[in-house]
């Protein structure tokens, strides 16, 4: 109760000030609208994120070529369970043990324009 008869005597003296002075029962019901606006809580649903194209992966050919090399000479060696995903990594077995080989292409250094 203490909050209420606060906040209407605040709404009589801001009111007062602004030229439109009011009564205390309007100030009352302001005040009281006030609290429960304050108990409210408003949730709004976000739009709907458009949807990405998914692009199309492009496979590189040297990379391919390598792993496959790599892949041939292993066997040769004696590596068993080879599984090759994409062209980036090759996964082995090799005495006993478990291996993964990965190839990375790195790009060209870019230089500065001066």
């Amino acid at each position: 109760m203490a909050e209420l008869e606060k906040l209407t005597k605040q709404i009589i003296r801001e009111c007062e000030a602004e030229g439109e002075p009011v009564t205390e029962a309007e100030a009352r019901e302001m005040a009281e609208m006030e609290i429960k606006a304050k108990g409210i809580k408003r949730y709004e649903q976000a739009e709907t994120k458009p949807t990405r194209k998914t692009r199309e992966r492009k496979v590189d050919k040297e990379k391919e070529m390598i792993l496959s090399d790599v892949r041939d000479l292993i066997e040769l060696m004696g590596g068993k369970s080879i599984t090759m995903k994409t062209e980036t990594e090759i996964k082995f077995d090799f005495n006993k043990s478990s291996y993964t080989l990965k190839l990375t292409k790195h790009r060209p250094k870019k230089t500065s324009k001066s």
